[in-house]
């Protein structure tokens, strides 16, 4: 619905400027810093802080020191920055949910650090658009169950819409309910991953206001 992996994106390519090593290319430095982020998520979940940790650890891995005083305040003011960059609505988003509202059920799930989360969503003023708002460490299956039989719905005319293969929509048809791919080219290469071979519980569209073609 806004923008987001942009902002690290933009981050990581700073910090593999200050990163940079004698032998390892910048292809193989993002990579280690991928293993690194997929390590840690599994630990301490999503968002700015976790990915500051990731920073560090990637620094240290590839170094074998600890970052140095000036290149770990660089890091840390990558973190900051992120968290204070306000929330870029993607074309379309308010208004589409405001038509779809008035026909459907609107509830936001969205995974990563609480404080971090909320924050986002009250930036965005989206937060009255939806009946429920609920934040998660993660997006299993077993999350998609859950929030499903809170809301007394019926899974078979529940849909779940996002950018994500693995945390969106993977899970989401796991779980019985149908899944609207919208493709986002900045998705996390950590969200990639391949849709089930056959399915018809799955939508793709190009935009998020095509939306309203189908609900």
């Amino acid at each position: 619905m806004w923008e987001n992996n942009i902002y690290f994106e933009r981050a990581i390519e700073e910090f593999l400027d200050l990163l940079a090593h004698e032998s390892l290319s910048r292809a193989e430095l993002r990579q280690v810093l991928d293993d690194v982020e997929r390590e840690n998520c599994q630990v301490y979940g999503y968002g700015a802080r976790s990915f500051v940790r990731s920073l560090h650890d990637c620094y240290e891995r590839v170094h074998e020191v600890r970052a140095t005083d000036d290149h770990g305040k660089a890091i840390a003011e990558l973190g900051e920055r992120i968290l204070r960059q306000e929330p870029v609505l993607i074309a379309g988003v308010e208004e589409t949910l405001a038509g779809l509202r008035t026909r459907h059920r609107l509830v936001l799930l969205t995974k990563g650090d609480h404080e971090e989360q909320a924050a986002k969503v009250e930036r965005s003023r989206l937060g009255p658009l939806f009946e429920r708002i609920v934040i998660v460490p993660e997006k299993t299956v077993e999350t998609y169950s859950t929030v499903v039989e809170d809301l007394k719905a019926d899974t078979v005319r529940t849909w779940m819409i996002g950018n994500s293969p693995k945390s969106d929509i993977v899970p989401a048809l796991a779980a019985g309910l149908g899944a609207v791919y919208v493709p986002h080219p900045d998705t996390w290469v950590l969200e990639h991953h391949p849709f089930p071979e056959t399915t018809d519980r799955l939508l793709q569209v190009d935009r998020f206001t095509d939306l309203v073609e189908y609900f």
